[in-house]
């Protein structure tokens, strides 16, 4: 899932005093055979983490699945979707971040209630022990004529950018880092106090022309004795100065409004002539509609139908959105 290069990009000379949220900023520095993205992320992250009464460590976390989901799925070159997927057997046990190119967003969570507020009183409600063992599924569908695409990648508790490392070192070899940043924004107004979720990440990946330098993994030993260590290839100089330059991102940066991504593609790389592309949008939208619903319950049998009849009506919430679609009975009739 390397990142390919936009149509149009500039160098990085004048930083941009102001930043553009719910935008994705492709870059490159060609001379480290560096490509990355930067996600900055305001109203739509907002949007969809105020939809829900989460708590707010779930409310992170799954702020968090949304940028990486986006940085991901940014990088498709045709009309699709790019599904992030994590069940695991801990307090948050699900969540689900689908992204349609080229750039609608939603996501949902799932969790334990009980489970997270004991989580937060005990001061053990971290990213990765939210979300405990299991895996994390990441899957490019390109529509019903082609056949999907499917990674999986172990969860050990550990957290999100510690799962993406893996999947890129175990499933596309590629040498990849990835920073991740959510939190709330607590601005005074005429009001009072406003609140708002931001978030932002960047993604930066080595992508040499020469395979050979990619390879960045341990050999094995082989037949040798027990305890022998694994001989370690010397890493290219490119990609320990640039990963090395991610590493010094903070939170803070990749949140801070007054930051622009333009800016902090500066301040990161230009004194290797760092260069960016068209930012694209991102929007929080979701796909359900009362029309797609409705089709969906005609699909039940009768005798489903019946027993989701409450008070005379039929009430379907959508998990990403929370929007709610109320039916009477006879509008959904299979003869309909």
């Amino acid at each position: 899932m390397a990142m390919n290069d936009p149509d149009f990009a500039v160098p990085v000379r004048e930083p941009a005093q102001t930043g553009l949220d719910d935008t994705i900023l492709p870059f490159a520095v060609k001379t480290l055979d560096l490509r990355g993205r930067i996600v900055r992320l305001g109203p739509a992250v907002d949007t969809i983490l105020t939809s829900h009464d989460y708590p707010g460590p779930v409310a992170k976390l799954l702020g968090e699945a949304i940028v990486l989901t986006i940085m991901l799925g940014s990088s498709l070159k045709f009309e699709g979707r790019f599904i992030l997927q994590t069940q695991s057997d801990g307090p948050v046990r699900m969540l689900v971040v689908d992204f349609t190119s080229p750039g609608k967003v939603r996501a949902c969570a799932r969790f334990d209630a009980d489970r997270v507020a004991a989580a937060i009183s005990a001061n053990a409600a971290s990213p990765g022990q939210l979300l405990g063992h299991g895996h994390l599924a990441m899957t490019i569908d390109q529509g019903p004529d082609m056949s999907r695409y499917q990674g999986l990648v172990p969860l050990e508790g550990g957290d999100l950018e510690r799962a993406a490392h893996e999947y890129f070192s175990r499933s596309e070899q590629i040498p990849t880092r990835v920073r991740l940043a959510v939190a709330e924004e607590f601005r005074a107004g005429e009001n009072g106090v406003r609140r708002q979720w931001r978030a932002g990440g960047i993604l930066v990946q080595f992508l040499p022309s020469s395979v050979e330098r990619q390879r960045q993994a341990d050999i094995d030993p082989g037949d040798a004795p027990p305890g022998t260590a694994a001989h370690v290839v010397a890493e290219d100089e490119a990609w320990v100065a640039g990963r090395s330059l991610v590493a010094t991102v903070d939170a803070i940066e990749l949140i801070d409004p007054e930051l622009s991504s333009e800016r902090l593609a500066y301040r990161l790389f230009h004194e290797h002539g760092v260069r960016v592309f068209r930012a694209a949008p991102v929007n929080a939208q979701c796909s359900c509609s009362r029309d797609n619903v409705e089709n969906m319950l005609k699909s039940f049998s009768q005798q489903d139908r019946d027993d989701m009849v409450e008070d005379g009506r039929i009430t379907v919430t959508c998990e990403f959105c929370s929007s709610t679609y109320v039916f009477a009975p006879h509008q959904i009739a299979a003869n309909a």
